[in-house]
């Protein structure tokens, strides 16, 4: 008898509860959110055009092709592989900055960093930052945007 009232104290308690919960939560107001954003645009995603289109991304993953850096993939996605070819390109060609950089796809702030000295070397006058701001989208969209009929690309 003494556990059977136990047990119907115990569940009443956790009624009353329940249902004063319920009464505090639909009265307060919940803060209104804001989506996360970044300006910096580094990223580990599985693709990452920084602001390129399918037909620029594909007119960089050729040029890297045509420099001898063959990022194996040419439809317009920039994943891992297109950043390995790109990352293997700033190294052979000083763009990293003094210490070489890991060889992993990843869109971190020194291969952005590196991007930025590269476009730099055609007269597009970035800051060196490490951070995707609208320059250097700009500048990466102009550098990509003559089309290339390189048979290897299509």
């Amino acid at each position: 008898m003494t556990r059977t009232f136990v047990s119907a104290a115990t569940i009443i308690g956790i009624a009353a509860g329940s249902l004063a919960g319920g009464t505090f939560n639909a009265a307060a107001s919940e803060a209104p959110t804001k989506p996360a954003t970044s300006t910096q645009g580094a990223s580990v995603l599985a693709v990452n055009n920084l602001g390129l289109t399918v037909a620029r991304a594909k007119n960089w993953q050729c040029f890297l092709t045509r420099s001898g850096f063959e990022p194996w993939e040419h439809n317009g996605l920039l994943g891992t592989d297109s950043w390995k070819a790109a990352q293997r390109l700033f190294n052979a060609q000083g763009f990293h900055g003094g210490t070489r950089l890991v060889v992993d796809g990843v869109v971190g702030p020194r291969t952005i960093k590196a991007l930025q000295r590269f476009l730099n070397h055609f007269g597009f006058g970035l800051a060196v930052d490490g951070i995707v701001g609208d320059r250097t989208t700009a500048a990466f969209w102009e550098f990509n945007g003559v089309p290339v009929t390189d048979p290897r690309c299509v």
